[in-house]
Order: C-alpha cells, then sequence, then structure tokens
C-alpha cells in the first residue's frame, strides 16, 4: 500500500509539473506578443521585432508571398507601415496557444488593425520555439 501512494504522488507531482510548465510557456508568449502590440502602437517596428527570431531562417508568408530573414521582414514591416498613421492600432484577439513540447508552441488568432481611415483584420497562425532560453516566432503565416 505504501508503494501505491508513493507512485501515486509521484504521477500527480509529475502532471502538476506539466501543467504548470504548459501554463507558464503561454503566459510568457502572451507577455510577448502583448510587448509586440504595444511596440506596434508606439510606432516601434524594431521593438515589436523583438517577438521574431532574429535569424536568416525567419519565415513570414503573407499576401505577397514568402519573406525570408528576420532584417528582410523588417523591411517589409517599414515599407507596408511607412507612418505612424498607417500602422494604426494593433489588437490581437482569439488567441490560441497549444504548447506542443518544452520547445514548440503553436498560436493562431486574429488581429485588428484600427486606423483613421479603414480597420484591416486577418487571422494570423505562428511557430514559437525556445531558442537561447527565450520564446520566440520562427515563422508566421498572416492574412
Amino acid at each position: 500500500m505504501y508503494k501505491i501512494r508513493i507512485f501515486g504522488f509521484v504521477i500527480f507531482a509529475f502532471l502538476f509539473e506539466a501543467c504548470s510548465s504548459v501554463s507558464s510557456i503561454q503566459q510568457e508568449i502572451k507577455s510577448t506578443m502583448n510587448s509586440q502590440q504595444k511596440a506596434w502602437n508606439a510606432g516601434d517596428l524594431v521593438g515589436f521585432m523583438n517577438g521574431y527570431w532574429e535569424s536568416d531562417s525567419l519565415r513570414f508568408l503573407g499576401k505577397d508571398g514568402v519573406t525570408l530573414g528576420w532584417k528582410s521582414s523588417l523591411e517589409r514591416y517599414q515599407r507596408s507601415y511607412p507612418s505612424r498613421e498607417k500602422m494604426g492600432t494593433l489588437r490581437f484577439e482569439e488567441l490560441r496557444i497549444e504548447v506542443l513540447n518544452g520547445k514548440n508552441a503553436y498560436v493562431d488568432g486574429r488581429w485588428n488593425l484600427f486606423r483613421s481611415s479603414d480597420t484591416l483584420s486577418g487571422h494570423f497562425t505562428l511557430l514559437w520555439k525556445r531558442i537561447n532560453g527565450r520564446w520566440v516566432i520562427v515563422s508566421d503565416h498572416s492574412s
């Protein structure tokens, strides 16, 4: 009976730790996305890009096709949103964060861009990886 209790306790502790890890990963990703949203809304595209993997292997898929690399993605944003007025106010909604394991996560949701002249919106899917102790977006498909 003693062994069964110990075994049960070990299983409970393992499951509790796994749930805590998933929750903390989801919170870290949400926090990064909140920081990205704040940076965008302050007109800071470089700050917005801090959520992305600073690598030539970063992939961005949008209406114009595939953009490879952090620098190329930043330049694409700078061309598309050359002024604070064009940037508008960004809001992420309907976030669904699925932690695949301790090093990968999948996020989908909706983006809204409120500008004085119009409102744009669409959906996104993001692949996140834990690289050098930090969760970063390695692939972004936004439409």
